[in-house]
Parts: C-alpha cells; sequence; structure tokens
C-alpha cells in the first residue's frame, strides 16, 4: 500500500478545490441561480447514483428548509430502463455525476430536458455526456480525483448545491458560511476521531444516524464505511432507528450519529444518549451529550454548512480505519471509479 493514498490526498486538497470552486464557479453558479429564479419551479426532481444520491438528499432538506420546495429523487431507470416519460413542465431537474458517463443518468436527463424541465448537470467533466444532455451546466472544479472512494467530487457537491439555493434565494448569511467553508474545512480535517476508530476496528457492522440535512451526510458516511473498510454499516435517520432497527443493538454495537448546530440537534443528542444507556458505543458530533461520547467538530457560520466540515472529518478519520484493517481505500475490491449503470 502507497505511504500516502490518493484517498489522503484528495481529502487534504478539499479546502482548496473548494476554494477553486468559489472562485472558478462564480459565472456559472451565478447563471444556474438566474434560470432558477425565471423558472420559480414548483418541483425539482433528482437523479443521481451512489455518493451523487446522498448529495441530492442533502440538497433537498436545504431546499425544502429554506425555499419550502418540494425536491423528490427520481429512479433513473423510469427512463433508461422502462422507457417511461415524466410531465415535467413547471418543474426543474438536478442531475448529479462526478463523471457525467453513467448511461441511465444521461437518459433520464435527457428526457427531463426533453419533457420541458429546467436541468442542470452537476459535473467535473463539463464535456460529458451529461452535460450535453442538460440546459445548464455547474462544473464542480474538483480537479483530478483518483480514487475509486470519491471525496474531493462529493463535497463540492454540496457545496455547489447549496451555493446554487444561496444564490437562487438571495440567502446573504448562507452565502457569506460558504464563502468561509476553506478555512474551516482545514481545520475540520485534523479533527482527531481515532476513539471512534479504535471502537469500530473489532467490530463487524455499525449504525450511521443523522437527521435532516445531517441525515445525507450519516448515508455518505455508511457507504465509505463500506467501500473502503469493507464493514457493514446501516444509515438511519435518528427518528428511524428506533422503529425496529435498535432491536439488534447489543453491548458495545458502534453508533455514529452525525449532529448539526441546528434545530433537530437536541433530537438526535437525545437518540444518542437513549441508545448508549441501552449499551451501545455511540459516538455523537455535539457537546450537548450526557451519555454518547463527544466527536470534536469545526463549527461553521451556518447550520446548513455544519454538515460540510463533519463529512471532512469523518472522510479523514475512514482512510486511517481502513488502513489500519489492511485495505487500500484507492481499489475497492468489486469496485472501479466510473460506475457506468443503464
Amino acid at each position: 500500500m502507497p505511504h500516502q493514498t490518493h484517498m489522503r490526498r484528495e481529502i487534504l486538497e478539499i479546502p482548496d478545490a473548494v476554494e477553486s470552486l468559489l472562485i472558478q464557479g462564480k459565472s456559472g453558479m451565478a447563471a444556474g441561480a438566474r434560470a432558477l429564479a425565471a423558472c420559480d419551479p414548483k418541483f425539482i426532481i433528482s437523479v443521481a447514483r451512489g455518493s451523487s444520491d446522498h448529495a441530492a438528499t442533502y440538497f433537498k432538506y436545504i431546499c425544502e428548509m429554506e425555499a419550502g420546495i418540494p425536491v423528490a429523487s427520481v429512479g433513473p431507470s423510469v427512463a433508461s430502463i422502462y422507457g417511461r416519460k415524466l410531465t415535467l413542465q413547471g418543474g426543474a431537474c438536478l442531475a448529479v455525476s462526478q463523471s457525467g458517463k453513467s448511461p441511465d443518468i444521461v437518459r433520464m436527463a435527457e428526457m427531463a430536458t426533453a419533457g420541458g424541465a429546467l436541468s442542470f448537470a452537476l459535473t467535473n467533466h463539463p464535456d460529458s455526456a451529461l452535460a450535453k444532455a442538460s440546459t445548464h451546466t455547474l462544473q464542480l472544479h474538483a480537479g483530478a480525483e483518483q480514487s475509486v472512494a470519491a471525496t474531493k467530487t462529493f463535497v463540492t457537491s454540496i457545496v455547489s448545491l447549496a451555493w446554487l439555493l444561496a444564490e437562487w434565494r438571495k440567502d446573504r448569511a448562507l452565502l457569506a458560511a460558504l464563502h468561509g467553508l476553506p478555512e474551516v474545512l482545514s481545520q475540520a480535517v485534523t479533527m482527531d476521531w481515532s476513539a471512534l476508530g479504535n471502537q469500530i476496528a473489532a467490530r463487524p457492522s455499525l449504525y450511521c444516524l443523522g437527521r435532516g440535512p445531517a441525515y445525507a451526510i450519516s448515508s455518505e458516511a455508511a457507504l465509505k464505511f463500506k467501500e473502503t473498510c469493507q464493514l457493514h454499516a446501516e444509515s438511519f435517520s435518528s427518528a428511524e432507528v428506533l422503529h425496529g432497527p435498535v432491536s439488534i443493538v447489543d453491548r458495545g454495537f458502534p453508533v455514529l450519529a452525525f449532529v448539526s448546530a441546528d434545530a433537530a440537534e437536541q433530537s438526535v443528542v437525545g437518540v444518542a444518549d437513549a441508545m448508549a444507556a441501552k449499551g451501545a458505543a455511540v459516538f455523537v458530533t455535539s457537546d450537548k451529550a450526557s451519555q454518547a461520547t463527544a466527536l470534536p467538530c469545526a463549527r461553521t457560520a451556518h447550520p446548513l454548512t455544519d454538515p460540510i466540515s463533519l463529512i471532512l472529518s469523518f472522510y479523514a478519520m475512514v482512510e486511517q480505519l481502513a488502513r489500519a484493517r489492511g485495505i487500500n481505500p484507492d481499489a475497492p475490491r468489486h469496485l472501479q471509479k466510473v460506475t457506468e449503470t443503464l
């Protein structure tokens, strides 16, 4: 295994990648926001898979919370496999794909554009098939990403989506927080989550929890545990985990709860403490817990951007955990960098 993995190097590049995005993506983002404002969509659909779908979930929550516009994830197979068309006039479509190559994502974007939706491609490759299929392209400006496990492109995807919302809604507080992210992310990557890694190392399975925008980060974390560490991890809303899944929790069962400094914090911390009282080894990104173990975190200037710093601290930990388990996170078994599904 290389002394420094591509994944580690790319994690360390994220603060600079976000800064590059905020500088180089300005004109494209302004044009996209103007188009959204002119469209005044009554609904928005998202089209994505894997980490990109988690980014879309993040947007779903922040858009519904801040703009009051419903956002729904649409299965790409509706167009690519079943050949059906959706009625999308008066709506917008966000297709997220770092490569812009997956045929099912491209097919759905083509259908959405032809069906009258204002369509956006969020991709690291502005010359991709997805970009050609969409009305507007929002380039991620992440630079080359060699590790199979996407980190830079996930973070630049969620930053782009939050930026699009902030420009569209003219949210000055969110815009200021986004432009302050590079400095905070430089701090986030140094957070010491080794206690969590040590607890997980001896267990084959764990839960990741979140609520609201942080639920998207929980889902991304569960995926990264699987693909980089070969650990079985499931992501749940903290509200859902008590409806059955908590039954398999035994003494020492690891639980990672992602908490932003928002209206859901007390609720998620309450669930984390309740699970710790049942014997679980619970770690939470909040200092308000009484029984769960608090993890250090770098808070941002806005509750909607807190999840972005949390995922960076997580990435730093999970890359170290993968190497401790003797796994090269750059080359997960059975996986490749670009997954082209139909």
